[in-house]
């Protein structure tokens, strides 16, 4: 499993989100409150954001544990965003251990991270790999469930599909084949899409200013909301939609 952030709102520090709340993402990557399988977070991190003018995030991402990196917490302390995705990684089972599959994952404007695993792995969801093409195929980025789990992803948001829906989609096709937990995050800059599929997710909403949406809470504050189970969340700095996702067929 994993933990991650999307963060939309006023420029601040990267810090002021991913290490100096209390229990932020940098203390999630040892010690999470809400996570419901694994316990340490510590086979990679990575934060995508959005610089002004240009609509393509930078990306740092490593394949050790956060607290082991001084260079980003300086970083975090002087770069700044509106705009953020970040995570830590608690790798699956027959995954690529560099940084090649620490999130978040890319392309263009999009930045994406799944929070979960897919039970039988490639062979429970092998067949899904050919509505991609052979150019998609050699393009996934890393051998790891959530790699092929992103080009599914990508493939549609290709196509023209809206964000939830991309998302939405996806959940219904892999949860179709296997009990598998999938709770996504991604966004593109303005707007951020979720799932809460098998493990914890929240948002907190300052219409107007900022939205949060997290696999926890990173502070005691009010104003976090936790997402049932099986839900998309769409959310921008103005509101919060939710939606029941569709079930697969028994």
């Amino acid at each position: 499993m994993c933990r991650h952030i999307a963060y939309l709102g006023p420029d601040v520090p990267l810090g002021r989100i991913l290490t100096e709340p209390p229990h932020s993402l940098y203390r999630q990557s040892w010690a999470p409150r809400r996570q419901r399988n694994g316990t340490v977070n510590a086979d990679g991190f990575g934060v995508g954001w959005y610089a002004p003018g240009d609509p393509v995030p930078a990306r740092y991402r490593k394949a050790g544990p956060i607290w082991a990196d001084p260079s980003f917490t300086d970083l975090a302390r002087v770069v700044r965003t509106g705009a953020l995705l970040a995570a830590v990684r608690d790798t699956t089972d027959g995954s690529a251990p560099d940084e090649s599959a620490t999130a978040p994952y890319g392309e263009g404007s999009w930045l994406f991270s799944h929070n979960g695993a897919v039970p039988g792995w490639p062979g429970s969801v092998a067949d899904l790999a050919a509505d991609l093409s052979a150019e998609e195929l050699l393009g996934i980025e890393a051998r790891c469930d959530a790699a092929l789990l992103w080009a599914l992803i990508l493939h549609r948001l290709r196509a023209g599909y809206a964000l939830g829906d991309a998302l939405a989609e996806t959940v219904t096709d892999v949860a179709a084949r296997t009990e598998a937990r999938l709770n996504f995050l991604l966004t593109d800059g303005s707007s951020i899409a979720a799932t809460a599929w098998g493990d914890s997710l929240w948002h907190r909403l300052d219409p107007g200013r900022s939205v949060a949406v997290a696999s926890e809470p990173y502070d005691d504050e009010p104003g976090w909301i936790e997402v049932p189970d099986r839900t998309l969340l769409l959310a921008t700095r103005d509101r919060i939609e939710t939606a029941l996702l569709k079930e697969p067929p028994v």
